[in-house]
């Protein structure tokens, strides 16, 4: 479904009254994560619930960076209060020797549940407030990836995790839901952000997800997203992809070195589903990538992909 501008405020009024009714006089969680789609399912749920919400980041430490300091002073800003729980050591331990793309998804979404489960138990919380929307459905059940937010579509109940979930938002594609946020008087860093996967960076890094490699696609993520914004571009999406491969480098001194090879990807879409490589200027990608080498001593190469969405996905697991 797409909004139109005129059409925004009903939807609006439409979702409050769906949660308000679902959730009666219970409490709810949601578990923000910065990106478009979570926080306008969480101002969405705070109008409807007020105080009966409670929003939470984990701190998986596969987020952006500076991501939950970040998010908590803009839902501060807005009046939600948001609680942080550090759980980067259950991730990174269900994570540790898994390569297969599936498999990572897997564990990231049985631990992502896990974890909220307990803050669930902990609030007296019924009811989950989950921004799913529609191209995440649509790509899960075509089989594309599964996302770790679809649980119907992929044979999981809810339930065993102890939780009832709601999805103001599933009939939507990114655009209805940007202008949905752009109505709740979302700011535009929040609503007009790049799309971030669910499972954060662990999507962009090729091979095992350890500390050490997200720290690198971490930092060359910040120098993308840098470099894009100040070159006056404004695509889909733009980040880079750590790969599990190497390649010879020299360094200051001139001597070999075997080191990390990070992909550039930048994404023209409408809806997520289909999308082309974003002609970006060379002086705009020399300069990534002059960044990327410099600032992270362990990259020796960095590489810009053309492939469009299809044959490949925009995200690399």
């Amino acid at each position: 479904m797409a909004i139109k501008k005129m059409d925004a405020k009903a939807f609006i009024e439409e979702k409050i009254d769906y949660l308000k009714e679902s959730v009666g006089r219970e409490k709810a969680i949601v578990a923000l994560s910065g990106g478009v789609d979570s926080s306008v399912a969480a101002v969405l749920a705070h109008k409807a619930l007020g105080e009966r919400l409670q929003a939470v980041f984990l701190d998986d430490g596969l987020m952006r960076q500076g991501e939950g300091e970040e998010v908590k002073s803009v839902f501060a800003k807005l009046g939600i209060d948001l609680s942080i729980k550090d759980v980067q050591r259950e991730f990174f331990d269900a994570l540790k020797g898994l390569i297969d793309p599936e498999e990572k998804r897997k564990a990231f979404r049985d631990t992502f549940y896990k974890a909220l489960g307990i803050v669930v138990k902990e609030s007296q919380a019924k009811f989950m407030i989950q921004g799913t929307i529609k191209a995440d459905v649509m790509e899960t059940k075509r089989g594309v990836k599964t996302q770790h937010n679809v649980l119907e579509q992929i044979g999981v109940d809810p339930s065993k995790y102890g939780l009832k979930i709601l999805e103001p938002l599933v009939e939507l594609f990114k655009p209805g839901v940007r202008e949905v946020g752009r109505v709740l008087g979302l700011p535009a860093e929040i609503s007009e952000r790049m799309p971030f996967p669910g499972p954060g960076l662990a999507t962009r890094c090729v091979g095992e997800c350890t500390p050490e490699r997200i720290e690198i696609v971490r930092k060359a993520h910040v120098i993308v997203e840098d470099e894009i914004k100040k070159a006056g571009l404004k695509p889909f999406q733009a980040f880079a992809v750590l790969l599990n491969d190497r390649g010879t480098g020299l360094d200051a001194e001139g001597n070999r070195n075997f080191g990390n090879i990070v992909v550039v990807r930048s994404i023209e879409s409408k809806d997520a589903l289909t999308g082309t490589a974003t002609d970006v200027p060379m002086p705009v990608l020399k300069k990534i990538s002059e960044r990327v080498v410099a600032e992270i001593p362990s990259v020796t190469r960095v590489l810009y992909e053309l492939t469009g969405k299809p044959p490949a996905t925009i995200e690399y697991i």
